[in-house]
């Protein structure tokens, strides 16, 4: 696989969403999960999102049951995002970040930033116009460095 743009996930709808969609925008992926402290970085991207969309940027939350942090069903997460955060971003449907039943969209970011195992939720990978990797962000990373980083590439 050359790029994202080879890919496609599940929207918590059922759609699908092509990663082609996004060609020529700058796409943040990020692995989350509703019960992880981190969670209230929703409200972050989402932010971020809303701020930064008119002029081509995008976020694509994969909810991850991995680190058994995420609701029952996609439809609780679905609703806890949008309730507690105001999420307007795509969700998909929760997905493997590692091991046998991994999404082959994480194998191919893991392998693109030259990183390995996806070690906690909110993993984020900053995807250029082009869409190659451009960064792997830990999930401690604060969103305000990150947007530094949004319209250099």
């Amino acid at each position: 696989m050359a790029s994202i743009y080879d890919f496609s996930e599940t929207e918590m709808s059922g759609q699908t969403i092509p990663l082609d969609n996004y060609r020529g925008q700058v796409l943040l992926i990020v692995n989350t999960a509703s019960k992880c402290g981190f969670a209230p970085q929703l409200e972050g991207l989402e932010s971020l999102y809303k701020q930064y969309h008119d002029q081509g940027f995008n976020v694509l939350g994969l909810p991850s049951n991995q680190f058994h942090q995420e609701l029952e069903t996609d439809e609780e997460t679905d609703d806890f995002c949008q309730v507690h955060y105001g999420v307007t971003f795509p969700m998909t449907k929760r997905v493997a970040v590692n091991g046998d039943d991994e999404d082959p969209l994480f194998t191919y970011l893991k392998d693109a930033a030259g990183h390995g195992r996806i070690k906690w939720n909110f993993t984020k990978f900053l995807v250029g116009r082009d869409g190659q990797v451009i960064k792997r962000y830990a999930p401690q990373t604060k969103l305000r460095s990150l947007k530094r980083t949004l319209w250099t590439h």
